[in-house]
């Protein structure tokens, strides 16, 4: 494990030599001392960033030369996929065979835009046809400059690939600051970027407290564009620091996405469907679908189903064979969860199934895979992000109650329907408004298309083309093509 940050392509320690630790959440141990960048780190970080990019090679180079760099990171992150999943089950609680996924999909995403960044060389403008004749006028993309990028703690490498990889295919310089609570990967990413030779202050990776590390990130003048994925108290404060300097930015931020389920739809696919949009993940997912709406008709025979099947789950350490649910992965969000839970028990919820730590496992953030009914649709449960695998479970009468009683949220990240009338499913899903719409399933999620949500759930959208545009300006070049003189001020 490292100890050092990651600038200007070296290891250094922090300039105040701090450490934070880390901890196991399955076992409660801290299993390392990271390095804990502060404003002076994230200084010396941006400053390497805006040497890279203004008098580097890195946004000079054609798409192509980049698109070598992100396939070797790719190349590398695949030859290390068992033991970065390790990592990261030791790191975040999930089980292995998840976290080995997320290291496949890290890698595809930047073979995805190392693609791109091909596509670049191959339409380098834009040719714009206008009205007067005697002007011509293209469009050019070009890098936006520094990034600044911070990621979550619910899918440490693959959330910053999602940031890292279209950053560095259009040519811009990144500062990247990682969850203090799950630290370890994005070391290993700024490990495999020196391998590959990627160019020094490409890429500078600071570990750190949220206050001392990523506060000064948002807040840096020299930064260009922030990104960031997290909580929506958090990408506020990162909007309004953005706005002093009015500064690009793009916010991935919370849901509590509906899951539709008409009575027509198969019970065993509609309860499989359910438990993946919940439980994957611990149900630390900003596009989860914890709010389940269940048409009259099936909703008891769909709870019991559900109840049964949610019972079966394995819980335990990631790292033990067939684990299906791993611990939180915080004391800070183990606590959170169970006040949330509780409060929503005093407010006349029904705890269907879980709500509490799991029999024989006395050690760790434990908890059961827990299934909510009877709440009030004001109530707190159901109206806020819980980011645990709980699930909030209501009837429906028709379809447009089901409508409305998903569009009645603050949030518009995600949203389902499952019904075997297809023609239904199409139009539940132009009615929604969140930006990502799955219809018989839950939570497949593609590089190739765009992620976003509507509402509080964020600005801008990740991932496809859509990705490698929040790293590009757009800029019109305008030329004066005629031999006549313009001849307003002289004749």
């Amino acid at each position: 494990m490292r100890h050092q940050l990651f600038i200007d392509g070296q290891w250094r320690s922090p300039v105040k030599g701090g450490t934070f630790p880390v901890v196991n959440p399955a076992t409660e141990e801290v299993i390392h001392q990271a390095p804990a960048g502060t404003a002076e780190d994230i200084d010396l970080a941006v400053k390497a960033a805006r040497r890279a990019f203004d008098s580097g090679a890195w946004p000079r180079m054609s798409g192509r030369e980049r698109a070598v760099y992100l396939r070797a990171i790719a190349e590398r992150i695949l030859e290390r996929k068992q033991e970065l999943g390790r990592l990261e089950v030791i790191d975040n609680g999930k089980p292995l065979p998840e976290a080995v996924w997320d290291m496949e999909d890290t890698a595809g995403c930047f073979s995805f835009y190392a693609a791109l960044a091909e596509e670049l060389d191959d339409n380098p403008q834009e040719t714009i046809t206008l009205s007067e004749p005697r002007f011509s006028s293209k469009v050019v993309r070009e890098p936006i400059g520094v990034a600044g990028a911070i990621i979550p703690w619910n899918y440490p490498l693959l959330m910053a690939s999602w940031k890292v990889a279209p950053a560095l295919a259009a040519g811009c310089t990144m500062v990247l600051k990682p969850s203090e609570l799950t630290p370890l990967t994005a070391l290993e990413l700024a490990a495999i970027a020196e391998e590959v030779g990627l160019p020094a202050g490409v890429l500078n990776v600071v570990t750190g407290l949220g206050p001392e590390a990523g506060q000064p990130l948002s807040e840096h003048p020299d930064v260009d564009k922030l990104a960031f994925t997290g909580s929506v108290p958090t990408g506020a404060k990162i909007m309004a620091a953005a706005a002093r300097d009015i500064k690009n930015v793009s916010l991935e931020l919370g849901g509590k996405s509906p899951f539709v389920v008409f009575a027509d739809s198969d019970i065993d696919k509609a309860v499989e469907w359910i438990m993946f949009g919940i439980f994957w993940n611990q149900g630390q997912v900003c596009s989860a679908t914890s709010r389940v709406l269940v048409e009259e008709s099936l909703y008891p025979a769909l709870m019991e189903r559900l109840i049964t099947e949610a019972a079966k789950i394995r819980i335990g350490d990631g790292l033990e064979d067939g684990t299906l649910l791993g611990p939180l992965v915080s004391k800070g969000q183990y606590d959170k969860v169970l006040a949330m839970i509780e409060r929503g028990r005093s407010e006349g919820a029904t705890i269907a199934y879980g709500g509490k730590r799991p029999s024989g496992l006395d050690t760790g953030y434990f908890l059961e895979p827990t299934i909510l009914t009877d709440m009030d649709e004001d109530s707190f449960v159901w109206r806020e992000e819980i980011f645990a695998p709980v699930v909030c479970v209501k009837p429906f009468k028709d379809e447009s109650d089901a409508i409305r009683m998903a569009n009645d949220s603050r949030f518009g990240l995600a949203a389902a329907v499952m019904s075997k009338d297809r023609e239904r499913c199409e139009r539940v899903a132009r009615a929604f408004r969140a930006g990502i719409v799955w219809i018989n399933c839950s939570q497949p999620t593609f590089t190739e298309a765009p992620w976003g949500g509507y509402k509080q759930s964020g600005i801008g959208r990740e991932l496809g083309r859509w990705g490698l545009n929040n790293y590009l300006e757009v800029k019109q070049i305008t030329a004066f093509e005629s031999d006549e003189p313009w001849g307003w001020y002289i004749k």
